[in-house]
């Protein structure tokens, strides 16, 4: 067993981080529990009981789910430190592969993978249990586990020549690699917005053009009239995974595509699709998305700058059983399990701006579509079908809501 100081901090992290986490979902329980023997006032009018209670039952269902869930995966990663899992799964890849900078990235990706596998039977209790019993789970057995392969293919294929590339770039800039690394993930990132809805995205689900029509010519006319000049929308087959709905846009200049899910066609009018659409337009019109990039950018450049200044910290190394001599490979290993202590904190400033993103975006698109009614409607009926919570508590929802609530919009 491994119990160094740097063992001992993470692990005190790693528990500071699960009371904290534990404590907002049981505020938030207090608050959907203090609402749950009547439908509150404010929303007597979008939500019938049965349906409301329904969604108290759920988002409570949810939330015992998520206090064990993160109960385990904290125990599990205090077991691997302390353990010492990581040092001795990578010495055995090494033994196995060799020591370039191939055989380390495919270990570091083999790591992740094979720790990952711990949390399948979460993903499995959580999709055909709780989304199968309140009537959103539309997946099988077959397409689960298929799903789980292509996830683990995709990320092999484009994370082990990423991470060997970084890995290479460290051994031939010594001092200024982890600057050549971030402009190569920044590259990578930007990329990636035109090729996972054209490669990877078809991989999972059927894209097809929306069908001519009404519809359709509304869609076009209203992007026309908002800036947003698409060729064509399409229609992303969602229901054959889950009854939840969703609108969105990939891309960017000529790659750009609005994106349907079917359900929501199937959910919502033709002029509630309508403000949908130009409340996500407004996200490429308000340059919201480059701002979220930028934003991005900058926690990864001052990640790239932790590991370049752990990866000259003997005491790193040793507090979690590697040796200096290894490089980089173990720096990143740690860091990709660990950065999520950090991140955590800083959640409620990222959903403040996001929140106010979204409060222009509802504005926009009542501006466009000249009135809120399309707007309101779609939104009490989306909350209304997916059971979203109309009560969370506000520290809860500062933490952990990218989008403001029902009723703050």
């Amino acid at each position: 067993m491994i119990l160094t100081n740097c063992v001992i901090a993470a692990s005190a992290l790693v528990l500071l981080k699960l009371c904290a986490s534990a404590w907002l979902d049981l505020l938030n329980a207090k608050s959907v529990k203090l609402n749950s023997e009547r439908v509150p006032d404010a929303f007597r009018e979008i939500i019938d009981d049965a349906s409301y209670f329904k969604s108290v039952k759920y988002t409570l269902e949810k939330i015992r789910f998520g206090l064990y869930e993160d109960a385990y995966s904290s125990i599990l990663l205090i077991a691997v430190l302390a353990f010492g899992i990581y040092p001795k799964l990578f010495y055995f890849f090494e033994n196995a592969m060799g020591k370039s900078v191939w055989a380390q990235a495919a270990s570091i990706c083999f790591i992740s993978a094979i720790l990952g596998l711990a949390n399948l039977p979460f993903e499995w209790h959580s999709q055909f249990k709780i989304e199968h019993k309140y009537g959103f789970n539309k997946s099988t057995l077959s397409l689960w586990i298929s799903d789980q392969f292509k996830e683990l293919a995709i990320g092999l294929v484009i994370g082990i020549p990423m991470l060997a590339l970084l890995l290479w770039l460290f051994g031939v800039f010594q001092n200024t690699w982890w600057l050549w690394g971030f402009g190569a993930v920044a590259v990578f990132q930007i990329a990636m917005l035109i090729i996972y809805p054209r490669v990877i995205m078809p991989l999972f689900n059927k894209l097809s053009p929306l069908e001519d029509g009404e519809l359709k010519t509304r869609l076009l006319k209203m992007s026309d009239h908002a800036g947003f000049h698409a060729s064509s929308i399409y229609v992303i087959d969602g229901s054959k995974r889950s009854s939840h709905s969703n609108a969105f846009f990939t891309g960017f200049g000529k790659f750009r595509r609005i994106v349907l899910f079917d359900t929501l066609i199937e959910q919502l009018d033709p002029e509630e699709i309508e403000a949908v659409l130009a409340h996500e337009i407004v996200h490429y019109r308000k340059g919201h998305v480059p701002k979220m990039i930028i934003s991005s950018f900058a926690m990864i450049f001052l990640g790239f700058a932790a590991i370049a200044y752990l990866s000259k910290c003997p005491w790193f190394f040793s507090g979690f059983g590697f040796k200096i001599e290894d490089g980089m490979a173990p720096i990143m290993l740690l860091f990709s399990s660990l950065i999520g202590l950090f991140t955590f904190w800083l959640n409620p400033i990222f959903n403040c701006f996001s929140r106010k993103y979204e409060y222009q975006a509802d504005k926009f698109a009542k501006d466009v579509c000249g009135g809120a009614d399309g707007l309101i409607s779609a939104l009490r009926k989306l909350h209304t079908k997916n059971l979203g919570n109309l009560t969370p508590h506000k520290i809860y929802s500062a933490f952990h809501y990218s989008h403001p609530t029902l009723l703050d919009r």
